[in-house]
């Protein structure tokens, strides 16, 4: 396959997450209008983040009143698992491939997109990211605008629905690889005990959301690469 294939190919793929963005983001552009943003400010928010957790954090505090500076080291810390992410990928990237596609790619690691990028077989090409985001991130991104200027005039049972709409597209991302390998089964199951767990331990509630994914991410990932792990393929598959 060349860049172009690789490219349609995350098109394809990235569609479904665009219209899970689409149903999602309306809530993200209800919530910016609350705090006082125009809708063509809520969706470069969007363009510029793609982040929900960061931005549903940032919304928060700025409704609050708070100032830059806590504005912007909240949201780094709310989204310091995408520099997790973000290194997984480094190593399945083809290493043929120059170095500033890196830089692109990064802008588009969101919890979807890493997961189809990282289910595909063998090394990654930077196209197929660019084809997922392609089909993505225009539907976060009206998705918010819309929410925005329509969005308060929706009954509360349909933005309930649309809240749905979240949780589907990681059960899409998660299901398919955990059918195919018991070992990712195993490790989705042990991830949702632990961070259920974490909710119900005194001490443990106290610590963010963010840090929380991530402390979970290096313990479990680590042990499940320790205890399974992957055997490097043939330097042709290697993309060396």
């Amino acid at each position: 396959m060349n860049a172009k294939d690789w490219y349609i190919r995350g098109m394809r793929d990235g569609i479904p997450i665009g219209l899970g963005y689409f149903a999602v983001s309306f809530t993200l552009g209800i919530a910016s209008k609350k705090a006082g943003l125009s809708a063509a400010e809520a969706a470069v928010m969007s363009m510029a983040m793609l982040a929900s957790a960061g931005q549903f954090a940032g919304i928060g505090m700025l409704a609050a009143g708070a100032g830059w500076a806590e504005l912007v080291v909240t949201t780094v810390v709310v989204n310091m698992r995408y520099l997790l992410m973000s290194s997984a990928l480094s190593q399945k990237v083809r290493q043929d491939q120059p170095f500033f596609h890196r830089f692109f790619m990064a802008y588009e690691v969101t919890d979807e997109i890493f997961g189809i990028s990282m289910a595909v077989p063998g090394k990654l090409y930077p196209s197929y990211m660019y084809g997922a985001a392609t089909a993505a991130v225009p539907g976060w991104v009206a998705g918010t605008f819309l929410g925005a200027v329509i969005g308060m005039i929706l009954p509360e049972s349909v933005m309930s629905a649309l809240n749905v709409a979240l949780y589907g597209m990681f059960m899409a991302v998660v299901i398919p690889p955990s059918r195919k390998s018991r070992i990712i089964a195993g490790v989705v199951v042990l991830s949702m005990a632990a961070s259920w767990l974490w909710t119900v331990i005194p001490g443990l509630q106290e610590i963010s959301s963010g840090f929380q994914m991530i402390a979970l991410t290096i313990l479990i990932a680590g042990a499940a690469a320790w205890l399974f792990p992957v055997q490097e393929k043939e330097a042709k598959d290697d993309g060396r």
